[in-house]
């Protein structure tokens, strides 16, 4: 009984030294730190980083577990653009359970075209009201396992094949991708979202052309993966670079379990004068397609499932 209170009043102790150690970094001009790369350098694990509005010619690594990186404005005022760490990104997460919410990340540009707003290299990335404009890639993140959750975000006109594709949204092999209430718009050749992960799910989002977006596919899904696709509009522009599909399973060749394919409550809109595939399922496991409302020249289902009516 000694030896178990004991335990528990070192653990008790542990979190209340952690509560204390954490604290809130101003970055902004005339605050202690004046551009998000120096908070960075700084950040211990469970710090809080409050970045003032302003526009910052600045990339930043967050190597800190358990941070949380937010913009004190709306996400329009607090703008982080142009430079690039280590040749990839403007905000590099290499801690894990990071937070980064309602700032606006544009314009990277790297050599070898994958520039991105955010390169993810830690496991459970929340990305929270967050605006990626006009970058290579809007997220990139090759992590094996963890999670990525994307919510309330705008991603706008990224995406490049200039060397091989960058895509609005690009993750590896993560164990969940989690795309909510987040709009995709315009992104330029390559994929408005592209996904390795063991389980994807895309609900209540906005995935648009527009009438200048040239993107390939709306969802790729190369590798196979449950995917769920819910509530969400889809736009297919007539000057979209592939006109083939929209949401696309195992083109790539199947390498993981796919235990569930559901799109439905959906709307897709194909605005080009040629025919295309809402889900083209390279699969053996059965799509279930269902309340899912078609316009323009289009055929539902290509592959292995089943068009549900009447439900």
């Amino acid at each position: 009984m000694l030896r178990c209170l004991q335990f528990w009043t070192v653990v008790i102790a542990l979190a209340f030294s952690a509560e204390a150690h954490a604290r809130t970094m101003v970055v902004g001009k005339g605050q202690e730190f004046e551009l998000p790369s120096a908070a960075a350098a700084s950040a211990a694990d469970g710090d809080r980083v409050t970045i003032q509005a302003g526009e910052y010619f600045d990339c930043a690594v967050w190597a800190a577990n358990d941070l949380v990186v937010e913009g004190s404005a709306d996400a329009a005022a607090v703008v982080i653009t142009d430079k690039s760490c280590q040749g990839k990104a403007l905000f590099i997460t290499q801690g894990d359970r990071i937070t980064i919410r309602n700032l606006t990340l544009t314009r990277s540009r790297v050599p070898d075209a994958n520039g991105a707003g955010i390169r993810a290299e830690g496991r459970d990335l929340l990305v929270d009201g967050v605006r990626f404009i006009n970058n290579q890639n809007g997220i990139l993140s090759g992590t094996e396992g963890g999670s990525m959750t994307v919510r309330e975000s705008l991603f706008d006109r990224n995406g490049t094949c200039e060397a091989a594709c960058a895509h609005g949204l690009y993750v590896g092999q993560l164990d969940h991708l989690e795309v909510e209430r987040s709009r995709f718009v315009g992104t330029k050749e390559g994929h408005h979202i592209k996904s390795r992960a063991r389980r994807t799910e895309v609900t209540d989002a906005v995935i648009e052309d527009g009438g200048e977006g040239t993107a390939s596919y709306a969802i790729e899904v190369p590798n196979g993966g449950t995917l769920i696709v819910r509530g969400t509009s889809i736009q297919k522009g007539p000057k979209a670079d592939n006109h083939s599909a929209a949401i696309v399973i195992g083109a790539e060749g199947v390498t993981q379990r796919t235990e569930e394919i559901t799109i439905e409550n959906n709307t897709f809109r194909n605005d080009g004068p040629w025919e295309t595939v809402f889900v083209n399922n390279l699969t053996a496991t059965p799509a279930v397609l269902r309340r899912n409302r078609l316009s323009g020249s289009v055929k539902p289902l290509r592959g292995d499932g089943q068009v549900v009516a009447g439900q």
